[in-house]
């Protein structure tokens, strides 16, 4: 538990780290709105729900991804910047990238993350089958990638065209919310398949162990 409470603290202190000198200051507020839905979560699931550490492991991680866009309002995530400084060329050049990906970088890493901690839930208090889990587990990331667009939606009805399409982070693809949700779709796809295989005819206290 100790690790888990330290690793809580270590978020908060980033998240407010990222606040520091942030560039988009006045977005930043609204892209930690998140933040603190995934801060709740993940310090319930610790303390009520007990859930194995590579189960917290995978909240932390994601949190952490969504921390450093969020400073950067994802789409202006200088990763092409840390890609010349580490490797000597930029990851867009590299790939022949039209705009800032890292927000679709996340999407997918949604999926790959989500769906551990959903089949552990699942499996432990839901007292559903490995396979079972694994598919709603599936479902859930998908109804929250889903909510999460529909909130999107409901910002650029509510803000201003410059203030919408800062959070939303669009960068003039309509298709935009279809591909995250097909990425976050793949990543939990993948993420299943891996977890269905470790759990699979085993107990869920060794597929998961506590931390």
């Amino acid at each position: 538990m100790r690790f888990q409470i330290t690793t809580l603290l270590i978020t908060v202190a980033l998240t407010a780290a990222s606040f520091y000198q942030a560039p988009y200051p006045n977005e930043l507020w609204l892209q930690h709105m998140p933040t603190v839905v995934l801060l709740v979560a993940l310090a319930a699931s610790s303390i009520w729900f007990r859930i194995s550490k590579v189960s917290f492991l995978c909240i932390v991680a994601f949190l952490w991804l969504h921390i450093l866009g969020a400073r950067w309002i994802y789409s202006f995530v200088p990763y092409d910047d840390w890609s010349c400084f580490l490797l000597g060329q930029s990851a867009s050049e590299h790939f022949g990238w039209q705009r800032n990906h890292y927000d679709r970088m996340v999407h997918l890493a949604s999926g790959l993350l989500v769906v551990p901690p959903a089949s552990e839930v699942l499996q432990r208090w839901g007292g559903m089958r490995p396979l079972g889990a694994a598919m709603m587990a599936i479902a859930v990331v998908l109804a929250i990638g889903a909510v999460y667009e529909i909130l999107e939606w409901q910002i650029a009805v509510a803000f201003s065209p410059q203030q919408a399409e800062a959070y939303n982070g669009q960068q003039g693809d309509v298709w935009d919310p279809q591909k995250d949700l097909a990425l976050a779709w793949i990543g939990a796809a993948i993420s299943a398949g891996l977890v269905f295989r470790k759990s699979y005819d085993r107990p869920t206290s060794k597929a998961f162990p506590s931390g």
